[in-house]
């Protein structure tokens, strides 16, 4: 059970985070120069429907600070530095002035590969306007081409965090090039621009969708994802998960691992333990020896 992006996007208290429970902890978006984001107000609680939204447009510290602040970490001299169980993955993008976006991924692998135990390419925010362009065809090839030469022999493995606003063929289109250029692992999927049917009234706001709402078309994308790939390239399940059976579901539907976030909002961080707890029982009780053993069974 992994804490998606979003949270911890300085590299604050990933080690905090790993302590109360999550297996792996994903810190960022973390760009290459520091940017303020986009105006206030930018975050919104929609209580009513258990969701997010937000458009809070990569604001972080940049990556001289990330790394100084992880590289103490590793070090073992960083305030959470006795927290040393788990994963700590660096969540990449792309400055929002960038004139040349390919180049600062480029530059997130080089800067951040010392002191992460992954990378994610995080080209599906709706919130830097064009972001999502990257996900086309020629742009996609480019990047990831740019990005598999970047990588060192023996670096942390390479993710590709994709849109839940896909059409048909796109699904084909992102995994056979992410297959063909070396990519480790899809994570499934990104804050959604939909707007199903929600009660707050916060529901017109701009920005990304998350949380409940936002479950069921991350499993349907999960799972015609799956369909293309089965098992020859892992899946990443994010989107709407807040429990156990939530978590499970995407287990069954093809994930090897799962994150979360906005369920944490309103379950707070105790949510972590609760899920992997009751993760265990569902693999005791329908007779698997392991959660691998039950990924893609459903």
């Amino acid at each position: 059970v992994g804490l998606a992006a979003g949270f911890d996007k300085d590299g604050e208290v990933p080690g905090q985070m790993l302590g109360l429970g999550f297996g792996f902890v994903e810190v960022g978006t973390v760009t290459p120069k520091p940017q303020a984001g986009n105006p206030r107000p930018r975050l919104f609680r929609l209580v009513e429907d258990q969701a997010v939204i937000n458009r809070m447009g990569f604001n972080n510290d940049g990556q001289s600070a990330v790394l100084t602040r992880l590289a103490a970490r590793e070090r073992g001299s960083g305030p959470d530095s006795s927290y040393r169980t788990g994963l700590v993955g660096v969540n990449i993008g792309a400055n929002k002035d960038s004139r040349d976006r390919i180049a600062d991924y480029v530059a997130g692998v080089e800067a951040m590969t010392p002191v992460a135990d992954y990378l994610s390419v995080n080209i599906s925010s709706p919130n830097t306007p064009g972001l999502r362009d990257l996900q086309s065809g020629g742009e996609l090839v480019e990047l990831l081409a740019a990005v598999r030469s970047a990588r060192i022999v023996g670096g942390p493995p390479l993710f590709l965090k994709v849109a839940p606003d896909l059409a048909d063929g796109d699904h084909e289109r992102l995994s056979h090039a992410a297959l063909d250029h070396g990519i480790d692992a899809l994570i499934v999927a990104n804050t959604t621009l939909a707007r199903p049917p929600l009660k707050s009234r916060h529901a017109s706001e701009q920005g990304g969708l998350s949380g409940a709402p936002l479950g069921p078309l991350a499993l349907d994308q999960l799972r015609r994802f799956r369909a293309v790939v089965g098992g020859e390239l892992p899946l990443i399940a994010v989107g709407g998960i807040a429990s156990a059976d939530d978590a499970w579901a995407r287990i069954l539907a093809g994930a090897s691992l799962i994150q979360l976030y906005s369920a944490m909002v309103y379950q707070g961080p105790g949510i972590a333990r609760r899920i992997a707890r009751g993760l265990a029982e569902r693999v005791k009780r329908d007779g698997y020896s392991s959660i691998s053993e039950a990924v893609g069974r459903g």
